[in-house]
């Protein structure tokens, strides 16, 4: 298997985290029994629970993005160092902005996803 798959499963297990954490904030502001139910009339969520919440979403749009150029690099054989330190710095700059999401720092916060997207467009620029 290729490097680059292997970071693509990686981001996956970090969105798997990532919506943990955002059902445990939800859980523990909300209460399990009315997350259970249709979820209507359910409160704003606040704080911790919905930098969580939004730091999820944020991965879903990214990993959308990362997957992409992924499969194409390993169908077009396109594959090497440049695309497998880009898909590093990906996974690695995800995991800092969740936990710097979480923790509620907001300029670092963007930061670290712009590192993010060096990673995305080291990979395009190996496709095009």
């Amino acid at each position: 298997m290729k490097p680059e798959l292997m970071m693509l499963v990686w981001a996956i297990v970090l969105t798997f985290v990532q919506v943990l954490a955002a059902v445990t904030g939800a859980t523990l502001q909300v209460g399990l029994p009315r997350l259970a139910g249709n979820r209507e009339g359910l409160p704003a969520l606040t704080g911790w629970a919905l930098r969580a919440q939004r730091a999820h979403v944020n991965m879903l749009e990214s990993l959308v993005l990362f997957a992409a150029l992924i499969l194409v690099a390993v169908v077009a054989g396109k594959t090497n160092p440049t695309t497998l330190l880009g898909a590093e710095i990906f996974l690695w700059a995800r995991v800092a902005y969740a936990v710097v999401y979480w923790a509620g720092v907001p300029w670092l916060r963007t930061v670290v996803w712009f590192v993010s997207v060096i990673g995305l467009a080291m990979i395009f620029l190996q496709i095009v």
